[in-house]
């Protein structure tokens, strides 16, 4: 059993907390690591050695850290596979899963290899008579990154690589049930030439995140995780003057047109419904066929398929789909299918007594799920269920859905699935969503667009990735300036200056 500490100034930092959480496989149920949590103390101190850093990290050319982030970009492409494993073996999701995850995380630190170019901001000539007027973006300062365990390498990668490119020290803290991956990361860092201590990792549950929420020199907070937890995240950080982005939940729902390939849209459906046994944000958990026909069509074809939907460990490399991240998790999820069935939706196919025989009988498995008949008024529709749970809501128009789907409180992402360019556009146009899927099952926008969700899918005004991302992670300083000519004479001024005057 395997022992996970932080790693801050560039060393490995031993909390002076008694404090542990267990690292689970949860393929197996067995425990196989444990990790040390942070305390208050440890936190600050991690902030103090950050903060220190901070004025000389931000003064360097931009040139020069975006030479690290080339660098750190090809380390993260030759690790690829240690680096899934790694993710695997704590989180549980297939090695196919595991790279995606990687790939889509080294985006944004190709988008921040460009950095230089990025940061140049505008230049006004002769605003008044020899009076120029510029922008300068600057960092923001000791940022800090709380990340979830469903994409613990993805996700940190989000964050760090534009906050480390605008020149911010950046502390980042992982979840605790997948601590792991960000030890990886912060390798990969160093041997990519940044200098030690710009990322520190501070492994922690809530003492060390409230720790971070509070410190005085922490000018910057992003969150990924639960609606609740991002909103206290984004009241707390802003309530001590952070700058804070907290993305939380989502129910993605995908609208099946009459005019739809049905198979494309049911093969959508399985992969993102079920993909990492539903343990993503931008996973689809409502289905939302228009008109009872094509309704019928896609219930029975997902609920043959949904049941031959290979589970089974990363180890099986013909596994489609792995276990939760834990046995509570698992329970939680289960309740949820018990709830649905109370409140009389159609349970077409139960996935609760799934379990695989031998060594991975005790792992926190569970079958694909599927829901017919959903109404709006049900917790199973109305709550984020974060499993292998597909909900099958009927419309009877495009007009409906979107109503629908605007009344939801998340708003995350949407797709729709039709040949009518027409209705694809009215959907787009009217729908209130943050990312918008056109016959594409998850709409997550590539590294150098934005990723944030609207309503209470995102707390706070900043995309997490792309163009919103430097904005969160730099500060706008504008300079007015004036040159006088030799032997110019100036007088008092006692009206207010503008433009067009001398």
């Amino acid at each position: 059993m395997y022992k996970v500490k932080s790693m801050v100034g560039g060393d490995v930092y031993h909390s002076t907390s008694s404090r542990t959480s267990p690292v689970f496989n949860p393929a197996s149920g067995e425990q196989i690591g444990e990790v040390e949590l942070a305390s208050q103390s440890d936190v600050l101190d991690a902030v103090a050695k950050a903060a220190a850093l901070q004025e000389g990290w931000g003064a360097m050319p931009a040139v020069e850290r975006a030479n690290m982030m080339f660098r750190l970009r090809g380390l993260l492409e030759e690790n690829k596979e240690k680096l899934a494993e790694i993710i695997s073996r704590e989180h549980g999701k297939t090695h196919d899963d595991a790279l995606g995850e990687i790939s889509r995380g080294i985006e944004p630190v190709t988008f921040a290899c460009g950095i230089p170019h990025i940061l140049k901001s505008e230049y006004s000539l002769n605003v008044a008579k020899l009076v120029d007027s510029y922008g300068l973006l600057q960092p923001l300062g000791v940022c800090v990154g709380i990340t979830p365990f469903n994409f613990p390498a993805m996700v940190p990668l989000w964050m760090l690589a534009n906050a480390l490119a605008c020149g911010n020290c950046f502390i980042l803290k992982p979840s605790e049930r997948d601590p792991s991956a960000s030890l990886f990361l912060h390798d990969l860092i160093q041997q990519a030439g940044f200098p030690r201590g710009v990322f520190s990792v501070v492994q922690g549950d809530k003492e060390a995140v409230d720790a971070l929420l509070s410190a005085e020199k922490v000018a910057g907070v992003s969150f990924v995780g639960s609606t609740p937890i991002a909103e206290y995240v984004y009241k707390t950080g802003c309530s001590f003057a952070k700058r804070v982005q907290a993305l939380g939940g989502a129910k993605n729902h995908m609208v099946v047109m009459p005019d739809a390939d049905s198979e494309r849209a049911v093969d959508a459906l399985l992969g993102s419904a079920y993909g990492a046994a539903g343990e993503r944000c931008m996973a689809i958990s409502v289905a939302m066929p228009i008109g009872d026909e094509m309704a019928d069509r896609l219930v029975a074809s997902l609920s043959k398929k949904a049941r031959e939907i290979h589970i089974a460990p990363a180890s099986d490399a013909k596994s489609e789909m792995g276990p939760l991240i834990s046995k509570q998790h698992k329970e939680k999820v289960v309740g949820y299918i018990e709830i649905g069935v109370e409140e009389g939706a159609e349970l077409v196919v139960d996935g609760r007594d799934f379990t695989l025989a031998g060594e991975y009988e005790n792992g926190y498995f569970l079958g694909a799920s599927l829901f017919d008949r959903v109404a709006p008024n049900m917790r199973i529709y109305k709550e984020e269920i974060f499993g292998p749970v597909l909900c099958v809501l009927r419309a009877g128009s495009l007009e409906e859905a979107i109503t629908l789907i605007n009344e939801h409180e998340l708003g995350n992402g949407v797709s729709i699935f039709t040949r009518d360019g027409a209705a694809a556009r009215n959907f787009i146009e009217r729908v209130s969503i943050g990312m918008v899927g056109v016959n594409v099952p998850i709409p997550v926008p590539v590294g150098f667009h934005s990723f944030g969700g609207w309503k209470r899918s995102l707390f706070g005004a900043h995309g997490i990735y792309g163009p919103e991302s430097v904005h969160f992670y730099t500060k706008l300083k504008t300079v007015t300036a004036r040159w006088v000519e030799k032997g110019e004479k100036g007088k008092a001024e006692f009206n207010f200056p503008h433009a067009g005057r001398n």
